[in-house]
Protein backbone atom coordinates (compact mmCIF):
# COMPACT_ATOMS: atom_id res chain seq x y z
CA UNK A 1 0.00 0.00 0.00
CA UNK A 2 1.63 3.86 -0.59
CA UNK A 3 0.01 6.85 0.60
CA UNK A 4 -1.38 8.80 -2.29
CA UNK A 5 -2.10 12.72 -2.61
CA UNK A 6 -4.51 13.69 -4.99
CA UNK A 7 -4.86 17.69 -5.42
CA UNK A 8 -7.82 18.51 -7.21
CA UNK A 9 -9.22 15.26 -5.54
CA UNK A 10 -13.37 16.23 -6.10
CA UNK A 11 -12.73 17.49 -9.63
CA UNK A 12 -13.98 15.47 -12.89
CA UNK A 13 -11.07 13.22 -12.93
CA UNK A 14 -10.35 12.87 -9.12
CA UNK A 15 -14.55 12.14 -8.39
CA UNK A 16 -13.27 8.82 -10.12
CA UNK A 17 -9.59 8.61 -9.47
CA UNK A 18 -9.93 8.47 -5.01
CA UNK A 19 -12.41 5.90 -5.25
CA UNK A 20 -10.62 3.60 -7.64
CA UNK A 21 -7.18 4.28 -5.27
CA UNK A 22 -8.86 3.36 -2.16
CA UNK A 23 -9.99 0.43 -3.89
CA UNK A 24 -7.05 -1.02 -4.85
CA UNK A 25 -5.19 -0.23 -1.41
CA UNK A 26 -3.84 2.94 -1.43
CA UNK A 27 -3.92 5.31 1.88
CA UNK A 28 -5.91 8.28 -0.03
CA UNK A 29 -5.56 12.31 0.83
CA UNK A 30 -7.82 14.24 -1.03
CA UNK A 31 -6.70 18.09 -1.47
CA UNK A 32 -9.48 20.37 -2.40
CA UNK A 33 -10.17 23.64 -2.47
CA UNK A 34 -13.45 23.71 -0.70
CA UNK A 35 -16.08 20.99 0.47
CA UNK A 36 -18.06 20.20 -2.58
CA UNK A 37 -18.48 16.51 -3.12
CA UNK A 38 -17.46 14.44 -5.76
CA UNK A 39 -19.46 14.26 -8.79
CA UNK A 40 -20.31 10.66 -8.72
CA UNK A 41 -20.79 9.58 -4.94
CA UNK A 42 -19.08 6.26 -3.82
CA UNK A 43 -18.43 4.58 -0.21
CA UNK A 44 -14.77 4.58 -0.79
CA UNK A 45 -14.63 8.42 -0.01
CA UNK A 46 -15.47 7.24 3.60
CA UNK A 47 -12.23 5.75 3.73
CA UNK A 48 -10.54 8.98 2.41
CA UNK A 49 -8.89 11.93 4.56
CA UNK A 50 -9.86 15.22 3.33
CA UNK A 51 -8.04 18.13 3.23
CA UNK A 52 -8.94 21.79 2.53
CA UNK A 53 -6.28 23.87 0.88
CA UNK A 54 -7.07 26.87 -1.15
CA UNK A 55 -3.78 26.68 -3.55
CA UNK A 56 -4.09 29.76 -5.22
CA UNK A 57 -3.74 31.83 -1.83
CA UNK A 58 -1.11 29.14 -0.65
CA UNK A 59 1.33 29.38 -4.04
CA UNK A 60 0.89 33.25 -3.16
CA UNK A 61 2.42 33.07 0.01
CA UNK A 62 4.93 30.34 -1.11
CA UNK A 63 3.74 27.79 0.70
CA UNK A 64 1.92 25.69 -1.62
CA UNK A 65 4.10 23.03 -2.11
CA UNK A 66 5.55 22.94 1.45
CA UNK A 67 2.22 22.45 2.95
CA UNK A 68 1.84 19.16 -0.07
CA UNK A 69 5.88 17.64 0.98
CA UNK A 70 4.61 17.77 4.75
CA UNK A 71 1.98 15.21 3.81
CA UNK A 72 4.67 12.55 2.93
CA UNK A 73 3.48 11.12 0.43
CA UNK A 74 4.91 8.02 -1.74
CA UNK A 75 3.23 9.34 -5.22
CA UNK A 76 1.25 12.96 -5.97
CA UNK A 77 -1.29 13.02 -8.29
CA UNK A 78 -1.74 17.19 -9.58
CA UNK A 79 -5.17 17.33 -11.76
CA UNK A 80 -4.86 21.38 -11.16
CA UNK A 81 -1.75 22.86 -11.88
CA UNK A 82 -1.45 25.38 -15.01
CA UNK A 83 1.45 27.25 -14.83
CA UNK A 84 5.10 25.97 -14.80
CA UNK A 85 5.51 28.48 -11.64
CA UNK A 86 3.18 26.83 -9.99
CA UNK A 87 4.78 23.46 -11.29
CA UNK A 88 8.12 24.28 -10.36
CA UNK A 89 6.64 25.55 -6.38
CA UNK A 90 6.02 21.88 -5.87
CA UNK A 91 8.70 20.07 -7.91
CA UNK A 92 10.73 22.16 -4.91
CA UNK A 93 9.38 21.38 -2.11
CA UNK A 94 9.16 17.84 -3.53
CA UNK A 95 12.82 17.21 -4.60
CA UNK A 96 14.35 16.28 -0.70
CA UNK A 97 11.74 13.19 -0.49
CA UNK A 98 11.28 12.42 -4.32
CA UNK A 99 7.62 10.97 -4.52
CA UNK A 100 6.48 10.16 -7.88
CA UNK A 101 4.63 12.96 -9.01
CA UNK A 102 1.68 12.36 -11.78
CA UNK A 103 0.82 15.32 -13.56
CA UNK A 104 -2.78 16.29 -16.02
CA UNK A 105 -1.52 17.68 -19.12
CA UNK A 106 -3.50 18.13 -21.91
CA UNK A 107 -3.63 16.97 -25.66
CA UNK A 108 -3.97 20.55 -26.34
CA UNK A 109 0.01 20.70 -25.74
CA UNK A 110 -0.43 19.80 -29.65
CA UNK A 111 -1.78 22.50 -31.98
CA UNK A 112 -2.55 21.71 -35.99
CA UNK A 113 -0.64 18.65 -36.55
CA UNK A 114 0.96 16.93 -39.73
CA UNK A 115 0.17 13.69 -38.97
CA UNK A 116 -2.58 11.47 -37.70
CA UNK A 117 -3.15 10.55 -35.05
CA UNK A 118 -0.48 12.28 -33.54
CA UNK A 119 1.87 10.67 -31.32
CA UNK A 120 3.77 12.09 -27.70
CA UNK A 121 6.97 12.36 -29.88
CA UNK A 122 5.57 15.17 -32.17
CA UNK A 123 7.31 18.58 -31.75
CA UNK A 124 5.03 20.54 -29.30
CA UNK A 125 3.43 22.82 -31.14
CA UNK A 126 0.52 24.43 -28.52
CA UNK A 127 -0.91 27.80 -29.18
CA UNK A 128 -3.15 29.61 -26.73
CA UNK A 129 -2.61 30.00 -23.14
CA UNK A 130 -4.10 26.81 -21.67
CA UNK A 131 -2.00 24.81 -23.93
CA UNK A 132 1.47 26.84 -23.63
CA UNK A 133 1.43 26.46 -20.22
CA UNK A 134 0.63 22.66 -19.75
CA UNK A 135 3.25 22.29 -22.88
CA UNK A 136 6.00 23.85 -20.57
CA UNK A 137 5.29 22.04 -17.22
CA UNK A 138 5.45 18.95 -19.21
CA UNK A 139 8.91 20.42 -20.36
CA UNK A 140 9.97 21.01 -16.85
CA UNK A 141 8.39 17.92 -15.27
CA UNK A 142 10.64 15.62 -18.02
CA UNK A 143 13.66 18.03 -17.21
CA UNK A 144 13.53 17.89 -13.57
CA UNK A 145 12.90 13.78 -13.60
CA UNK A 146 16.18 13.69 -16.54
CA UNK A 147 18.10 15.44 -14.00
CA UNK A 148 17.75 12.86 -11.26
CA UNK A 149 15.21 15.17 -9.18
CA UNK A 150 11.50 14.21 -8.73
CA UNK A 151 10.07 11.47 -10.96
CA UNK A 152 7.08 12.26 -12.59
CA UNK A 153 4.83 10.97 -15.39
CA UNK A 154 2.25 13.01 -17.49
CA UNK A 155 -1.00 12.03 -18.78
CA UNK A 156 -2.59 14.27 -21.68
CA UNK A 157 -6.51 13.50 -21.34
CA UNK A 158 -8.59 14.72 -24.09
CA UNK A 159 -11.83 16.19 -23.56
CA UNK A 160 -13.13 14.93 -20.40
CA UNK A 161 -16.49 14.05 -20.74
CA UNK A 162 -18.99 12.21 -18.03
CA UNK A 163 -21.81 12.61 -16.31
CA UNK A 164 -22.28 16.00 -13.98
CA UNK A 165 -20.82 18.47 -16.10
CA UNK A 166 -21.17 20.07 -19.63
CA UNK A 167 -19.95 18.10 -22.54
CA UNK A 168 -18.06 19.12 -25.53
CA UNK A 169 -21.35 18.88 -27.97
CA UNK A 170 -21.14 17.52 -31.50
CA UNK A 171 -20.96 21.29 -32.31
CA UNK A 172 -17.72 21.49 -30.81
CA UNK A 173 -18.96 23.65 -28.11
CA UNK A 174 -21.04 23.51 -25.08
CA UNK A 175 -24.25 25.07 -26.52
CA UNK A 176 -26.95 23.40 -25.08
CA UNK A 177 -29.41 23.47 -27.70
CA UNK A 178 -27.69 21.22 -29.90
CA UNK A 179 -28.99 18.62 -28.27
CA UNK A 180 -32.75 19.89 -29.12
CA UNK A 181 -31.13 20.49 -32.42
CA UNK A 182 -30.89 16.87 -32.51
CA UNK A 183 -33.03 15.22 -31.04
CA UNK A 184 -35.82 16.99 -32.49
CA UNK A 185 -34.68 17.27 -36.68
CA UNK A 186 -34.22 20.76 -36.43
CA UNK A 187 -31.07 21.79 -38.53
CA UNK A 188 -28.02 21.97 -36.96
CA UNK A 189 -25.30 24.10 -38.66
CA UNK A 190 -21.42 23.12 -38.56
CA UNK A 191 -18.50 24.91 -39.84
CA UNK A 192 -15.94 23.45 -42.56
CA UNK A 193 -18.10 20.25 -43.52
CA UNK A 194 -18.62 19.21 -40.44
CA UNK A 195 -15.07 17.69 -40.53
CA UNK A 196 -13.04 19.32 -37.47
CA UNK A 197 -11.84 16.24 -35.08
CA UNK A 198 -12.76 16.01 -31.50
CA UNK A 199 -10.96 13.49 -29.05
CA UNK A 200 -13.41 12.60 -26.08
CA UNK A 201 -12.83 10.27 -23.15
CA UNK A 202 -14.73 9.77 -20.41
CA UNK A 203 -13.66 10.99 -16.96
CA UNK A 204 -13.31 7.00 -15.34
CA UNK A 205 -11.32 6.67 -18.26
CA UNK A 206 -8.88 9.21 -17.63
CA UNK A 207 -8.46 7.89 -13.86
CA UNK A 208 -7.56 4.36 -15.08
CA UNK A 209 -4.72 5.67 -16.20
CA UNK A 210 -4.20 7.32 -13.59
CA UNK A 211 -4.50 4.57 -11.05
CA UNK A 212 -1.66 2.57 -13.37
CA UNK A 213 0.73 5.13 -14.14
CA UNK A 214 0.99 5.00 -10.32
CA UNK A 215 2.49 1.37 -10.64
CA UNK A 216 4.37 1.13 -13.52
CA UNK A 217 8.12 2.27 -13.47
CA UNK A 218 8.49 1.94 -16.94
CA UNK A 219 6.28 5.28 -16.96
CA UNK A 220 8.73 7.41 -15.43
CA UNK A 221 9.53 10.05 -17.59
CA UNK A 222 7.31 10.07 -20.49
CA UNK A 223 4.04 11.46 -21.77
CA UNK A 224 0.92 9.43 -22.24
CA UNK A 225 -2.18 10.34 -24.34
CA UNK A 226 -5.66 9.47 -22.73
CA UNK A 227 -8.29 9.44 -24.89
CA UNK A 228 -10.95 7.04 -26.44
CA UNK A 229 -9.57 4.70 -28.92
CA UNK A 230 -11.10 6.85 -31.56
CA UNK A 231 -11.39 10.73 -32.68
CA UNK A 232 -14.57 11.22 -34.18
CA UNK A 233 -15.68 14.31 -36.58
CA UNK A 234 -17.95 16.79 -35.75
CA UNK A 235 -20.76 15.02 -38.44
CA UNK A 236 -19.68 11.82 -36.84
CA UNK A 237 -20.86 12.86 -33.66
CA UNK A 238 -24.20 14.62 -34.84
CA UNK A 239 -24.87 11.46 -36.63
CA UNK A 240 -24.21 9.67 -33.20
CA UNK A 241 -26.30 11.72 -31.21
CA UNK A 242 -29.02 11.66 -33.78
CA UNK A 243 -29.30 8.28 -34.17
CA UNK A 244 -30.03 7.90 -29.82
CA UNK A 245 -33.27 9.81 -31.14
CA UNK A 246 -34.12 7.17 -34.17
CA UNK A 247 -33.23 10.39 -36.48
CA UNK A 248 -30.55 11.12 -38.92
CA UNK A 249 -28.98 14.63 -37.73
CA UNK A 250 -30.16 17.66 -40.21
CA UNK A 251 -27.08 18.89 -41.00
CA UNK A 252 -25.97 22.68 -42.77
CA UNK A 253 -22.45 23.00 -43.85
CA UNK A 254 -21.84 26.98 -43.87
CA UNK A 255 -19.29 29.01 -43.34
CA UNK A 256 -17.74 30.45 -40.77
CA UNK A 257 -19.33 34.11 -40.95
CA UNK A 258 -22.84 32.28 -41.08
CA UNK A 259 -21.79 29.80 -38.43
CA UNK A 260 -21.21 32.43 -35.83
CA UNK A 261 -24.19 34.51 -37.11
CA UNK A 262 -25.91 31.48 -35.78
CA UNK A 263 -24.17 30.16 -32.75
CA UNK A 264 -23.63 33.07 -31.44
CA UNK A 265 -19.88 34.97 -30.95
CA UNK A 266 -19.15 32.74 -27.91
CA UNK A 267 -20.06 29.30 -29.55
CA UNK A 268 -18.21 29.98 -32.72
CA UNK A 269 -14.75 30.79 -30.64
CA UNK A 270 -15.26 27.63 -28.53
CA UNK A 271 -15.86 25.77 -32.27
CA UNK A 272 -12.91 27.35 -33.63
CA UNK A 273 -10.66 26.60 -30.80
CA UNK A 274 -11.63 23.13 -31.13
CA UNK A 275 -11.62 22.30 -34.80
CA UNK A 276 -8.89 24.39 -35.33
CA UNK A 277 -6.63 21.52 -33.68
CA UNK A 278 -8.84 19.09 -34.69
CA UNK A 279 -6.51 16.75 -32.49
CA UNK A 280 -6.61 12.88 -33.12
CA UNK A 281 -3.94 10.92 -30.33
CA UNK A 282 -3.16 8.13 -30.56
CA UNK A 283 -3.46 5.89 -27.54
CA UNK A 284 -0.62 2.82 -28.60
CA UNK A 285 1.98 4.16 -25.81
CA UNK A 286 -0.57 4.24 -23.32
CA UNK A 287 -1.75 0.76 -24.21
CA UNK A 288 1.88 -0.91 -24.41
CA UNK A 289 3.56 1.36 -21.48
CA UNK A 290 0.63 1.30 -18.95
CA UNK A 291 -1.66 -1.21 -19.76
CA UNK A 292 -4.62 1.60 -20.50
CA UNK A 293 -7.55 0.12 -22.12
CA UNK A 294 -10.59 2.57 -22.47
CA UNK A 295 -13.98 1.07 -21.59
CA UNK A 296 -16.03 3.92 -23.65
CA UNK A 297 -16.02 5.21 -26.83
CA UNK A 298 -16.30 9.08 -27.72
CA UNK A 299 -19.78 8.65 -28.14
CA UNK A 300 -20.58 6.80 -25.00
CA UNK A 301 -18.67 9.20 -22.99
CA UNK A 302 -21.11 11.57 -24.59
CA UNK A 303 -24.19 10.01 -23.93
CA UNK A 304 -23.56 9.22 -20.22
CA UNK A 305 -23.34 12.91 -19.93
CA UNK A 306 -26.21 13.75 -21.78
CA UNK A 307 -28.02 11.59 -19.78
CA UNK A 308 -27.16 13.18 -16.60
CA UNK A 309 -27.54 16.98 -18.08
CA UNK A 310 -31.17 16.01 -19.18
CA UNK A 311 -31.96 14.00 -15.96
CA UNK A 312 -31.03 17.60 -14.33
CA UNK A 313 -33.08 20.11 -16.29
CA UNK A 314 -29.54 21.15 -18.02
CA UNK A 315 -29.99 20.16 -21.44
CA UNK A 316 -33.35 19.67 -23.35
CA UNK A 317 -34.09 17.39 -26.03
CA UNK A 318 -38.03 18.37 -26.33
CA UNK A 319 -39.06 15.36 -24.48
CA UNK A 320 -37.56 12.55 -26.80
CA UNK A 321 -36.69 9.36 -25.45
CA UNK A 322 -32.98 8.10 -25.67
Amino acid sequence: MSRVVVIGATGHVGTYLVPRLVRAGHEVLAISRSEREPYHPAPEWRAVERILIDRDAEERDGAFGERIAALGADAVVDMICFTAESAQQLVDALRPSRPLLVHCGTIWVHGPVARVPITEDEPRTAFGEYGTGKAAIEALLHRETIGGGVPSVVLHPGHISGPGWAVITPAGNLDPDTWRRLATGEPLALPDLGLGVLHHVHADDVAQAFELALTRPAAIGSSFHVVAEQAMTLRGLATGAAAWFGREPELDFVDWPEFERRAGADHAHVTREHVSRSIAASIERARAVLGYAPRFTALDAMHEALRWLVANGEADVGGRQF
